[in-house]
C-alpha cells in the first residue's frame, strides 16, 4: 500500500516520523513524503541532539554537553529510525503540498512536533483539505501528538465540522505538554522559555486553552471523546508518568486509541505501539 506522510519544512519530531516510517516500510508498504516547498524536511534539532536544555546551552564549546536533554530528546531507537528515514530516497524527493493527490495514496500518517516550525504544517489549508479527503474516502489515518491538531482542523467538505467530530481520539495531553513546558521554561532554556508550546494563550485565556488537548477537545462531538489513561488501568503509572517510552518489545508505557480506520497517540513515547497499530489498519 502507498502511505503519504506530510511533514513541515523544519521541526518535525524525529521519533514520531522515523519510527512510523520504519515499521510501515518493514511491513512492506511504500512511504511518500510531502513538504511545503518540495524540499527535504528537517527534524527538530533539539529533539535529535538534546542540546539546548541546560543553562550553558548557548555556549559554543559546552552546548553539546547535555544533561536535561538526555531525557527529553529522542531515544537511540528514535534517532536511528530518523537517520534511516532521511536515507530513504523518497525522503529526498518529497511532493509539494499543492501537488498532493489523495487518490494516489491508500493511507495517511500525520506525525507531530512542537517547535515553531510546525505551524506551516498545522495551519496549511492544503493539508487540511487533503486530510479531509482521506477521512471522506474511509482510508486509514494515523495521527500522533500535534498531528492530531492537523486532523482536528480538517473539516468535512462544505461544513465547519471537524473530521474528528463523532470520533474518539487522544493526542498530546495538557499534563504532558505542561510538564515539558515547565522543564524547558525553568530548567535552563532561558533564551527560549516557550520552546515546548506551539501556541500560547492570549491575554485573558485560561491556562492550557491553546494546548493540544484543549484544541482537539473543542473539535469533538463530546469532550468525553478525548481519551486519556484511566488512573485504574493496568500500568497506569507507567503510561501517565511521561518518563518511560515504549519499545518494539514493550508496549506497557504506550497509550493508543483506535476508532475504526483512525488511530491516534499522545507523544514519542507511544511511537512503536502507534505505528504498529497503524500497520494493522493497513492490513
Amino acid at each position: 500500500m502507498k502511505v503519504l506522510m506530510p511533514l513541515p519544512s523544519v521541526d518535525y519530531d524525529p521519533s514520531e516520523a522515523g519510527v512510523s516510517h520504519a515499521l510501515i516500510r518493514a511491513a512492506g508498504h511504500e512511504v511518500s513524503f510531502a513538504t511545503p516547498d518540495g524540499r527535504p524536511a528537517q527534524a527538530d534539532p533539539v529533539m535529535v541532539s538534546g542540546a539546548g536544555f541546560d543553562v550553558w546551552g548557548r555556549v559554543p564549546l559546552l552546548r553539546r554537553v547535555v544533561l536535561i536533554g538526555r531525557f527529553l530528546r529522542a531515544d537511540r531507537r528514535g534517532r536511528a529510525a530518523n537517520a534511516a528515514m532521511q536515507a530513504d530516497p523518497a525522503f529526498a524527493r518529497p511532493l509539494r503540498y499543492d501537488d498532493i493527490d489523495p487518490d494516489r495514496f491508500d493511507a495517511l500518517l500525520l506525525p507531530g512536533g512542537h517547535a515553531q516550525g510546525m505551524r506551516s504544517y498545522l495551519e496549511s489549508a492544503l493539508l487540511q483539505q487533503a486530510v479531509a479527503a482521506f477521512f471522506a474516502a474511509g482510508k486509514p489515518v494515523g495521527a500522533i501528538c500535534h498531528g492530531v491538531v492537523l486532523a482536528a482542523r480538517a473539516c468535512v467538505a462544505g461544513t465547519t465540522r471537524s473530521v474528528l467530530h463523532g470520533r474518539k481520539t487522544t493526542a498530546l495531553t495538557w499534563a504532558f505538554e505542561r510538564k515539558a513546558w515547565m522543564i524547558s521554561r525553568y530548567g535552563g532554556r532561558w533564551w527560549d522559555r516557550d520552546y515546548y508550546r506551539t501556541y500560547l494563550e492570549a491575554p485573558g485565556e485560561p491556562d492550557g486553552h491553546r494546548s493540544v488537548q484543549a484544541e482537539v477537545t473543542r473539535a469533538l462531538a463530546d469532550p468525553a471523546d478525548f481519551l486519556d489513561v484511566d488512573a485504574n488501568a493496568p500500568d497506569a503509572r507507567l503510561k501517565r508518568g511521561g518518563l518511560a517510552r515504549d519499545t518494539p518489545q514493550d508496549a506497557r508505557p504506550a497509550f493508543v486509541v483506535v476508532d475504526g480506520n483512525y488511530v491516534s497517540a499522545r507523544w514519542p513515547g507511544d511511537a512503536h505501539t502507534f505505528a504498529r497499530s497503524f500497520v494493522e489498519l493497513l492490513a
